[in-house]
Formats: structure tokens, C-alpha cells, sequence
């Protein structure tokens, strides 16, 4: 594969200075804000377990987001939602494969959220108290979330539950090996600058999009 690697210390201060300059991360720029509420923290596991299949990411915004737009945008209300309806909503946003499981899988961990905390990923975080591990194995044991969920999840949410940083996903982590930028999360932490969990998922957010989309060229312009 060919590299576009910076070469020099301020090369890469330069470049994570252009990535994260925006002040957002991979959600905010799909229009999905990250907030510390209910709503938004079961969007962003939605759009993570949609992200975390096979095919176009840009597809799986939009599913998220129809899902979203068809009023079910809490826990308690895709709970509540019909499977054929989410097999619809799914299908016309371009989901393919075996959608109706997918649909199922989506009112099964909404079910399950409401469940067991009440619609409030907040909840889960205070069962865990505060401990990433912890948070880790409680999201792992909800319906359709595995390792590459829990990933996409605690991508974005770092820059609310800063005890989890760093967490870079395997996309952030091929575009940062191939620009230079490091190879693990904690290298992309210290590029990002001690403590500054938010910084650092503007960081891993773009670098994710880079990859996906293939932006590498214009990088090194």
C-alpha cells in the first residue's frame, strides 16, 4: 500500500491541527450531535451497530438516520416500534442482507436498553462506575454489540465519558498508521494533547472518515 507519511514532528502537528480543526467528530459531521442525554447516546449505538456492518458507511448513516427521522429516536420509542416497519424504514435507506434480522436486532437492544436501564445508556455508566472495563463488558452483553460496536460507541462518546479515552477504531487507527500519525490510540492520545478527550475524537473521527472515504490524496496537497 502506497504511504503518504508525515515525516517531521511538526508535519504531524500540522496535519492533527487540520484533521480536528473543525471541532467535530465522525457522528457530528453525519448529523448526529454527541450529547450526554438519553436520546442522543442510544442514536450513537444505533448508528454503531449500523456502521459496524459490511458496506457502504454511508449507507448505514442513513439508515440510522431514517430510523431516527420515523420518530424513534430514543430507546423506549424504537421499543416500541413494529419490525415491519423498521424492515421498511431499513430497506428504503438501502440496507441489505439479512435486514429482517437486523431490524430485530435493533428492537431487541432497544428492548433490552429499556430493560435494563431504563432507555439511559447514562444508567450503564453508573453500573459500571465509571470503570472502562467495566462499560466495555455491560455494552458487549446487549443485543447485536460486540468488540467492533463497542469500538465505533466509545469513539465518539470519549468526549463525554473521558474515562474510556483513548479509543481509536480500526478505521482511525489504518488512516494514522498510513499518515504517519502513530499506530494505537494512545499515540493519537498524544498527538491530541494530555486530557483533551474531546480534541482527541475530532481526531480519531476524521481520520475514521478519511479512511472510509478514501481521502488520503488530499492530505498530502
Amino acid at each position: 500500500m502506497p504511504t503518504t507519511a508525515t515525516s517531521t514532528i511538526e508535519d504531524r502537528k500540522r496535519l492533527v491541527r487540520r484533521l480536528a480543526g473543525d471541532g467535530r467528530g465522525f457522528a457530528e459531521q453525519y448529523g448526529f450531535p454527541v450529547t450526554n442525554n438519553p436520546s442522543s447516546l442510544f442514536q450513537l449505538l444505533c448508528l454503531s451497530v449500523l456502521l459496524a456492518r459490511r458496506g457502504d458507511h454511508r449507507k448505514a448513516v442513513a439508515a440510522a438516520a431514517g430510523l431516527r427521522d420515523a420518530g424513534w429516536d430514543s430507546a423506549a420509542r424504537l421499543a416500541r416500534s413494529l419490525q415491519a416497519d423498521r424492515v421498511r424504514v431499513l430497506r428504503e435507506q438501502g440496507q441489505r442482507g439479512d435486514v429482517d434480522a437486523l431490524a430485530d436486532r435493533l428492537g431487541d437492544l432497544a428492548r433490552t436498553v429499556v430493560d435494563r436501564y431504563r432507555g439511559d445508556l447514562r444508567r450503564l455508566r453508573a453500573v459500571a462506575h465509571h470503570d472502562p472495563a467495566a462499560e466495555r463488558r455491560l455494552l458487549a452483553e446487549l443485543p447485536g454489540v460486540d468488540g467492533a460496536v463497542v469500538d465505533l460507541f466509545l469513539r465518539e462518546t470519549q468526549a463525554l465519558w473521558r474515562e474510556v479515552a483513548p479509543v481509536a477504531d480500526r478505521h482511525a487507527l489504518a488512516a494514522a498508521r498510513r499518515l504517519g500519525l502513530g499506530r494505537s490510540a494512545d499515540d493519537l492520545a498524544g498527538l491530541a494533547g494530555t486530557g483533551e478527550s474531546e480534541r482527541l475524537a475530532w481526531l480519531v473521527g476524521a481520520l475514521a472518515r478519511v479512511d472510509l472515504e478514501k481521502r488520503y490524496a488530499e492530505l498530502t496537497r
